[in-house]
C-alpha cells in the first residue's frame, strides 16, 4: 500500500509529545493502514515489539473489550513503568466511554497514544474536556489525484486526461486501486461502502428510524452540490414531494452525515463585513466516487463534480474553506491559511465569452491584493486575465 508520507510525517512529528494523536476521516479512507505504517516506523526506530500495543476494535480478537474498564485493564496488565509504551487504538469509538480509559492511561503510565475513528463524535466527546489542549488531530482524506495515479493500474499509453476521467468518475477511496480497472467491481465496492458508512456511522450510531427519508435526503444533497441551501429550504422541498419532515429534523440528519465525514458543510463568509453568515451554506461530499453512486455514475462529468473535487483538495492541502459573498456576488471558494488567502472560481470551461466574463467579474469585484484564480478544464498554460490566474484543473491537482 502507498506510503502516504504527508500524513505519516505528521504522526512522526508528534512522536513522544505529551499529546494524544487522533486520526479521523471517513471509513475506509486509509486510517488503519496509516496506523500500521506508523507501527512499522516505530519498529524501524528500534522500538521493541512488546512495547507497542496495537488494538483493532473491528477485529473479533478484541470483541471482549466493550467499555473503558475493559480497555484500561487490558493495557494495564501489559505495561510496566520501566519502559515507554506506544498505544495504537484503531476505531476506538467502538468502546463505550473509551475516552475515560485513554485519559487514565495517559495519566497513569509512560505512554504515547494514537487513536483512529470514523466519526466526528470522537472529537466532540468528553475527550476534548478531559484533555483540553492535549490532542493533536490529523484529518485523513481519500487519495489525492497524485496518489491515485501512482497506484491505479493504468495502461502506459493512457494520457493525463484519461487518468483524470477515472479519478473524476471513481473518486479516490484507496481500495479501488486494487480492483484492476474493473468498473463493475469498483461500482459494487463503492455502493457497498456507501451503505456501510450510512448504516454504521449514521443509522446505527444515531438510532435513526426513518431510513427512507435519510436516503431521499442524501439523493437531494447529491443533486444540489454547489447550491446555497438551508435545512428550512430542504424541508420545504421535501414537503412538496410528500415528506412530512421539520427543518429541525433535516438539520439533525445533516449534522449526522457531517459527523460521519460523509458530507461537509461550507459556510458563507461576507467579505465586506468580514464575518461568517449563519444563513445558507453549501454542501459537498467527501469523495466524488461516493457522490456518483448516489447521483448516478453516468452524470459524473458535471460542473458540480469539479467543484466537489476542488473543495476536498483544498481541505486536503490544509486550508479553511468558505463560500465567498461580496454584496450580491458569490465566490466559489475562499481558501485561508494563517498567512495566505486565495479566491477560486471553478468552471468546466470559460471558452464562452459570457462565462469568462461572469467568472472574472466575481473575482475582480473583490478589492484586495490576494491571489485570484479561475480553475477550468480548458487547455491553458501560464494564462492571466486582468491579473487573474487561469489554471487547468488537472495541472492544479498535479502540483
Amino acid at each position: 500500500m502507498l506510503i502516504r508520507q504527508k500524513y505519516l510525517d505528521k504522526l512522526i512529528s508528534g512522536k513522544d509529545l505529551n499529546l494524544i494523536k487522533v486520526i479521523t476521516g471517513v471509513r475506509r479512507s486509509g486510517k488503519s493502514t496509516l496506523l500500521l505504517q506508523y507501527k512499522d516506523y516505530l519498529i524501524k526506530e528500534k522500538v521493541k515489539d512488546e512495547n507497542i500495543i496495537y488494538i483493532n476494535f473491528e477485529s473479533a480478537e478484541f470483541y471482549d473489550i466493550k467499555d473503558y474498564k475493559d480497555l484500561y485493564n487490558y493495557i494495564k496488565i501489559r505495561i510496566n513503568n520501566k519502559n515507554k509504551y506506544y498505544i495504537l487504538l484503531d476505531e476506538v469509538q467502538n468502546v463505550e466511554k473509551w475516552e475515560k480509559a485513554v485519559n487514565s492511561i495517559l495519566v497513569d503510565f509512560n505512554t504515547d497514544i494514537y487513536i483512529t475513528g470514523s466519526n466526528a463524535y470522537l472529537l466532540s466527546s468528553e475527550l476534548t474536556t478531559l484533555l483540553a489542549g492535549r490532542v493533536l488531530t490529523i484529518k485523513i482524506y481519500p487519495f489525492s489525484f497524485n496518489e491515485f495515479i501512482k497506484e491505479y493500474p493504468f495502461k502506459k499509453e493512457q494520457d493525463k486526461f484519461e487518468k483524470f476521467d477515472k479519478y473524476l468518475k471513481y473518486g479516490g477511496m484507496p481500495m479501488i486501486v486494487n480492483m484492476n480497472d474493473n468498473e463493475e467491481l469498483i461500482i459494487n465496492y463503492l455502493n457497498d461502502l456507501k451503505e456501510v458508512v450510512l448504516k454504521k456511522d449514521v443509522i446505527n450510531r444515531n438510532n435513526i428510524k426513518d431510513v427512507v427519508f435519510l436516503d431521499n435526503l442524501i439523493k437531494y444533497m447529491a443533486s444540489t452540490i454547489g447550491n446555497l441551501t438551508t435545512p428550512n429550504s430542504i424541508a420545504e422541498f421535501m414537503k412538496k414531494n410528500g415528506s412530512k419532515i421539520s427543518n429541525e429534523t433535516v438539520d439533525s440528519y445533516l449534522k449526522m452525515l457531517e459527523n460521519a465525514y460523509f458530507i461537509y458543510r461550507v459556510p458563507r463568509y461576507e467579505l465586506k463585513g468580514k464575518q461568517l453568515l449563519k444563513t445558507q451554506g453549501k454542501y459537498y461530499f467527501v469523495d466524488n466516487g461516493l457522490k456518483n453512486m448516489i447521483d448516478g455514475i453516468s452524470s459524473y462529468d458535471t460542473g458540480s463534480s469539479y467543484e466537489n473535487l476542488i473543495y476536498i483538495e483544498l481541505l486536503r492541502r490544509g486550508y479553511e474553506v468558505y463560500v465567498g459573498q461580496y454584496n450580491d456576488i458569490e465566490i466559489d471558494f475562499i481558501a485561508i491559511k494563517p498567512s495566505e488567502r486565495i479566491y477560486y472560481q471553478v468552471s468546466r470551461s470559460i471558452m464562452d465569452e459570457k462565462v469568462e466574463e461572469r467568472e472574472k467579474k466575481s473575482l475582480l469585484a473583490i478589492n484586495d491584493n490576494y491571489k485570484k484564480v479561475i480553475l477550468t478544464m480548458d487547455n491553458v498554460k501560464n494564462k492571466q486575465i486582468d491579473g487573474i490566474e487561469v489554471i487547468n484543473i488537472i495541472d492544479f491537482l498535479s502540483n
